[in-house]
């Protein structure tokens, strides 16, 4: 696994949005937006091309649609490399907050 960290935020959040399943990039830049109340708004050029790098270093393919869906869309899916650099990546942003909550800079989980 080539050590991309720390990822960007576009980065992770493509990589989290398949965590759950395959989808189509449409689908990947609704999940973000959803999930993120809005907050992050991934463009179709910031997608493909960060999708084109992740596919590149094996961390996203390229997988069939799911029975019933439009076969013409292209749906990406986590290979186990990607699983393993979302993972390690949530730890590191885990690890930053608990020093910030050392720090008193946000507050202990009650």
């Amino acid at each position: 696994m080539t050590d991309h960290a720390p990822l960007s935020e576009p980065l992770f959040h493509i990589l989290l949005s398949l965590v759950d399943g395959p989808r189509h990039g449409y689908g990947i830049i609704q999940e973000v937006e959803s999930r993120t109340g809005g907050e992050i708004r991934l463009g179709a050029g910031t997608l493909y091309s960060a999708i084109k790098r992740i596919r590149a270093w094996g961390w996203v393919e390229e997988v069939r649609s799911p029975a019933g869906e439009d076969a013409r869309r292209r749906y990406y899916g986590l290979t186990s490399v990607g699983r393993r650099v979302v993972k390690s990546e949530a730890r590191r942003l885990e690890v930053l907050v608990k020093h910030a909550r050392t720090k008193r800079v946000l507050p202990k989980r009650a």
